[in-house]
């Protein structure tokens, strides 16, 4: 991996060779502010980064960008997404300088889901560029200092470049070889898909060492707590890509009652361990979807803290 690319916080600790740990807050429904840095109060001094959604589920909520100001406000550096579904180049572009003038470092590029799914399913999309050529329009605008169209920028953004991975969507054998092109494409630092079903995620990261992929970009694993079983049959049933074991669900049936989330957080804090001493794993990417809240306990519990600076 070549020199340091930006002022990014993460991408020191990544390169200094830590065990990285990013959070994640979803905006809100609104341009409630107090409720927004209510939430960012509980992830201070646990992570390293804070991926901040981009109308997630095709839901509308308060802009990425304008979250992510807010974030760099209260003392967080955040991980600025970006879907390609609601813009076209030039909104694409104009966001990019935009966000890196507000402070933003990092950037994470990703499809989107369908509109469909979301509520406004009339909406149109645009998905003007996919997921891969915004990884290289981004590593274009920052690397050669210039423009889709090759006109000059005068102050390039240095953003650290992220995009996501779905270890476990159909084709499974298709999986590394689209990770491979989004490296390839420039992307700097990898979050996976919440992990759930262990074995499969060992013999996707066997072929991602295999193919030396780890040593061309950070992998992240990622981890979402499951807070019921409700919330299990669900993601297991109901989310496209999602590979939920029927051996979790029923292990945490068999909790008993009032004690199924903190089976989840036994079940997330063993995947830590295992992650820490995963080769190809340089950190972890906790979504703790509107259980913010517990994200402290679960850092300490894993034993992540304090977590390193690196000047």
């Amino acid at each position: 991996m070549s020199e340091l690319k930006s002022g990014s916080n993460l991408e020191k600790i990544l390169r200094a060779g830590h065990f990285a740990l990013t959070g994640e807050c979803g905006p809100p429904k609104g341009a409630n502010v107090e409720a927004l840095k209510k939430k960012l109060s509980y992830l201070k001094g646990m992570v390293d980064a804070v991926n901040i959604t981009d109308n997630q589920t095709a839901v509308v909520r308060m802009s990425s960008w304008a979250a992510s100001t807010i974030l760099i406000q209260e003392g967080l550096e955040p991980n600025f997404q970006m879907v390609c579904r609601d813009r076209n180049r030039l909104a694409i572009m104009s966001d990019i300088l935009g966000v890196y003038a507000m402070g933003v470092r990092n950037m994470l590029c990703l499809s989107g889901d369908h509109q469909r799914f979301g509520n406004h399913p009339e909406a149109k999309n645009v998905y003007d560029i996919d997921s891969i050529q915004l990884v290289a329009l981004v590593k274009k605008m920052r690397d050669e200092g210039k423009f889709l169209n090759g006109e000059e920028i005068d102050v390039p953004p240095r953003l650290f470049i992220g995009a996501a991975c779905n270890p476990f969507a159909d084709p499974f054998e298709f999986r590394v070889h689209r990770l491979a092109l989004k490296i390839e494409a420039g992307a700097d630092f990898i979050q996976t898909q919440c992990i759930y079903n262990m074995d499969k995620f060992r013999e996707f990261m066997k072929r991602v060492v295999d193919m030396g992929l780890h040593e061309r970009c950070y992998m992240l694993a990622g981890i979402t707590p499951m807070k019921s079983v409700g919330m299990a049959q669900y993601m297991s049933k109901m989310v496209p890509g999602m590979d939920v074991p029927e051996s979790l669900i029923k292990r945490l049936k068999g909790a008993g009652k009032g004690k199924v989330a903190e089976e989840g957080i036994k079940f997330a804090l063993e995947q830590i361990e295992e992650f820490k001493e995963m080769e190809g794993i340089a950190g972890i990417h906790l979504m703790a979807i509107e259980w913010e809240h517990r994200v402290p306990e679960i850092v300490e519990r894993a034993g992540l803290l304090p977590r390193p600076t690196v000047e």
